[in-house]
């Protein structure tokens, strides 16, 4: 391992995308060029994980591969080893032009649906102009908070001697919206105001979400927690709130002779507005360990997590179970 590797072996994760254009004729090369890639990088210290995506409908020759390393250092000795050297050699004769590539520092797991499409963007932004930039990516994300399908944004600064550019990753639902988005007024407007801060930008689309690899935050959000984590809170919450209503506010309408179909209703709206208001941010403050996705990344988290949800269930098992009777 490089000493460059081992300084950062406790950073953020690193994320490198490559583009490449394969010739005519030469895709099966090109599979068995990039699986040998594939299990080359796997040898190396910090390696996650690695996808590659065929060409979308508009890119008939352009593949994408994304390798993954636990941080910016074993990126690197992975990008400049002698091993990829020798790859990128064998496989000159393969691409129409030199491979792209840009490397995203940072980005926190998090499940995606598998029908998201994603867009990796890259600016070259002019000296002096990064606060200008920034700025003007602010606008950007509102008007795309205002398009149809958009999931989310996530932007990766320049990393010193690695990556010049600027780099912002999106996504939406469906091909169809995304490409809504890249052809509408609001961003060609948008691109327009943006030049006087970059000099040029490029975009590529990927028809995945990068398996989850990236949270896609809205604005300041953290991300939000997986579908199952969601599930299990909102049950330690509403199962509570449902038994005490029916113990108390329940009982009380019986006795009043409410019809059933209105008691019901009337307990709907009082469960909800107690679970709006007062239970959920109770929960989330509470497990924010296990469902906020920035500090639940590991299997330790998510296995305790769960188990501490599924001891209250118990809990509050136990504790109707002796005073419905």
């Amino acid at each position: 391992m490089s000493p460059r590797a081992s300084r950062d072996s406790a950073a953020e994760n690193a994320t490198v995308v490559t583009s490449q254009k394969v010739r005519a004729g030469r895709v099966d090369e090109y599979q068995r060029w990039q699986t040998r890639t594939n299990e080359a990088a796997r040898e190396f210290e910090g390696f996650e994980g690695s996808e590659v995506y065929p060409p979308g409908a508009d890119a008939e020759n352009e593949w994408v591969a994304v390798f993954r390393f636990s941080g910016i250092g074993y990126l690197t000795a992975w990008l400049e080893s002698d091993r990829r050297r020798e790859l990128l050699a064998e496989a000159q004769g393969l691409f129409e032009e030199p491979p792209t590539q840009e490397v995203l520092r940072g980005g926190a797991p998090a499940e995606q649906a598998p029908e998201t499409v994603t867009a990796v963007i890259s600016h070259v932004v002019k000296p002096g102009r990064e606060e200008g930039f920034l700025r003007w990516q602010e606008k950007v994300l509102k008007a795309q908070e205002a398009s149809p399908g958009f999931m989310g944004t996530e932007m990766f600064k320049p990393v010193e001697g690695v990556q010049e550019h600027w780099v912002v990753v999106f996504r939406f639902d469906s091909r169809e919206h995304l490409e809504d988005w890249l052809e509408s007024d609001a961003r060609r407007d948008l691109l327009e105001e943006g030049r006087a801060y970059f000099e040029s930008y490029d975009v590529r689309k990927v028809g995945s979400a990068f398996s989850g690899w990236f949270r896609f935050d809205k604005g300041a959000q953290d991300g939000a927690p997986p579908n199952w984590k969601q599930a299990m809170s909102v049950v330690l919450a509403l199962y509570p709130t449902v038994m005490v209503l029916n113990l108390t506010v329940g009982f009380e309408l019986d006795e009043l002779g409410v019809p059933g179909y209105i008691g019901l209703f009337i307990g709907n709206v009082l469960s909800v507005s107690a679970l709006t208001w007062l239970l959920m941010p109770l929960v989330n403050k509470a497990f924010a360990f296990w469902l906020v996705p920035s500090r639940a990344r590991s299997r330790r988290v998510h296995v305790a997590g769960a188990a501490l949800v599924v001891l209250c269930y118990l809990l509050f098992i136990v504790i109707f179970g002796l005073t419905a009777h």
